[in-house]
């Protein structure tokens, strides 16, 4: 016969879980990842974009704009953007998983952050891609 299965286990395990046999350990992988990668990214793009606005100190909307409509500066700009809102979003994600009591209560504040999220960083590249693309 075979023995029943320790109750402990069962308790820390989902059905799901159990089947697959990843346990509770390997949820959070992915999102681990790529708030790690989001950082990294974030180091060198944003000393890059201080240096560059620091170094324009003083000059006028034009020179900014001609900044903008340059095709590197235009890439690193989007790029800094596109890091920085998934960064934002991930890290907002699990303040809110971990303080954020109630099942539908998390879910509409996880949708409606994320709607904000995708808004804001839909704002700030479209203003990027009109500046560049006025010159």
């Amino acid at each position: 016969m075979s023995q029943p299965e320790d109750p402990t286990l069962a308790i820390m395990r989902s059905a799901l879980g159990r089947v697959r046999g990843l346990g509770p350990a390997r949820s959070g992988v992915k999102h681990w990842w790529g708030q790690r990668v989001t950082a990294l990214a974030l180091v060198p793009l944003g000393l890059w974009f201080v240096y560059s606005v620091l170094s324009m100190e003083g000059e006028g909307r034009l020179r900014m704009a001609h900044w903008v409509a340059a095709p590197v500066d235009t890439v690193l700009l989007l790029a800094l953007l596109l890091a920085a809102f998934h960064h934002m979003q991930l890290g907002l994600q699990v303040v809110i998983e971990d303080y954020v009591h109630g099942e539908g209560a998390r879910t509409l504040a996880q949708l409606a952050m994320r709607a904000l999220t995708v808004l804001l960083a839909l704002t700030a590249i479209v203003s990027v891609l009109k500046l560049a693309f006025t010159f």
